[in-house]
């Protein structure tokens, strides 16, 4: 019989703030929760959105090595198909970036977990990260003249612009890639505050828990690449 998430909580170590040392690695949090399915499901969900970030980046060159938490190695270097639920065959008209129909197929499987899980928390997270990717990905076109809807995915998953009106104002007065990053991360880190049920004992607060570990760990990834690739680094990271 699988505990109860109480128990799960009760016993991880806490996190630290952003810039902290990650007292427990993503992969062990996943295999921490390895006796419930549903909650492993759940924090999974979560975490393969960090092993995105870092396929892109291992793929473009910027980092040397991957520690994904859901796909396998293979599949973070792409030297083997991405799961099925991620996948397509073809790039849906209008699409200028490819990559772009993995992260509208990866939004797409987070909103439908959140659903069938009854995650208030995932729903919630996945509206936010799709609102904020698609309110900078606009302002980047814009930039650029360059048609925005272009560059949107998941767009109907989003809200309005102006819950992330803040985040995006202090990325686009960043002095460089990786301080727009650190602007960006740090309204992450104050959304997931704001939402992580303290106390609750639920699956939910389990997976706030995921989320700001996956903040926290990519912080030190990013300190451990070095001042020389932290701009092209954070560039990549910022995207999803």
């Amino acid at each position: 019989m699988a505990a109860k998430p109480y128990f799960y909580i009760t016993s991880l170590p806490p996190l630290g703030e952003l810039g902290s040392v990650p007292p427990v690695e993503a992969p062990e949090l996943v295999e921490h929760v390895s006796s419930a399915p549903s909650l492993k499901r759940l924090l999974e969900t979560i975490l393969l959105s960090d092993d995105l970030v870092q396929r892109e980046a291992f793929l473009s060159g910027e980092v040397k090595g991957v520690l994904p938490a859901v796909l396998s190695g293979p599949q973070t270097r792409n030297e083997a198909p991405l799961p099925e639920f991620l996948a397509a065959e073809q790039q849906p008209a209008g699409r200028r970036i490819a990559v772009d129909v993995v992260w509208e197929n990866y939004y797409r499987h987070a909103a439908t977990v959140a659903r069938e899980s009854r995650s208030r928390f995932l729903g919630d997270w996945t509206r936010y990260e799709v609102t904020l990717r698609n309110v900078l990905a606009a302002a980047r076109a814009r930039a650029l003249g360059l048609e925005p809807t272009d560059y949107l995915v998941a767009a109907d998953l989003g809200g309005p612009d102006d819950e992330v009106a803040a985040a995006v104002g202090e990325w686009s007065a960043a002095r460089d890639p990786l301080a727009g990053l650190r602007a960006l991360d740090a309204a992450r880190w104050r959304w997931l505050q704001e939402h992580e049920g303290w106390y609750s004992f639920v699956n939910d607060e389990l997976a706030a828990y995921a989320a700001k570990l996956m903040l926290v760990v990519r912080w030190q990834r990013i300190a451990a690449e070095g001042e020389e690739s932290r701009p092209t680094l954070a560039g990549r990271a910022a995207q999803p």
